[in-house]
């Protein structure tokens, strides 16, 4: 399962480095997940919101399994991050295309700002940054004040440490909640909040 977590400038760190690590963790422990940090246009550097630089695996791929999505500078009038790149306009027409083609996309905090840019949550439920709730709700969202809403090939997550949660309810998908809370604790993460999840999807 091939798990891009993509990049950009002004992005926040913990929303894309916390669930990698995470994600990379239970890839070790034996989750079949392949997972890289990328950006839509192959820069060899990105700089985070609060100064980190990062070097990117690779490119955004084709046709990963999952997208995830982090937020970051939607909040702070940020030169960069999720209000610049919706109005550059590229990251959500990529997202638009590869949700079209199936895959999966998962966001941490504002990120789900560039879901909704790429047209993906009218009428979706969806979550955000308690701060951003009600511009998520502007965009046609149905907002759910919940930690993790996973609407099956959309899953959002609320501010920030939120993506951990996020993460870990993805391992617990892909491998159960004994597997997931094996690894909560072998990184000493205690889970906050709760999922809420279609009953369609939990089918």
């Amino acid at each position: 399962m091939q798990l891009d977590i993509l990049i950009f400038d002004g992005f926040d760190d913990l929303d894309a480095l916390g669930p990698n690590e995470l994600l990379r963790h239970a890839a070790r422990a034996g989750a079949p997940f392949e997972v890289s940090l990328v950006t839509l246009d192959g820069a060899d550097r990105v700089l985070s919101g609060v100064g980190t630089t990062l070097i990117p695996d690779r490119r955004l791929a084709e046709r990963p399994d999952l997208v995830l999505v982090p937020g970051g500078g939607l909040l702070d009038g940020s030169p960069t991050g999720v209000l610049a790149e919706i109005e550059r306009g590229a990251i959500p027409t990529e997202l638009a295309r590869l949700h079209a083609d199936g895959v999966t996309m998962a966001s941490v905090c504002t990120g789900a700002l560039l879901l909704a840019a790429a047209g993906l949550l009218a009428g979706r439920p969806a979550t955000t940054n308690r701060l951003a709730l009600d511009r998520l709700r502007e965009t046609g969202a149905e907002v759910i004040d919940e930690r993790v809403v996973d609407d099956g090939d959309i899953l959002t997550s609320q501010g920030v440490t939120a993506g951990m949660d996020l993460a870990l309810w993805l391992v617990e998908r892909e491998r159960g909640a004994e597997f997931a809370g094996a690894l909560a604790q072998g990184v000493e993460y205690e889970r906050a909040g709760s999922v809420w999840r279609r009953e369609s999807a939990a089918a």
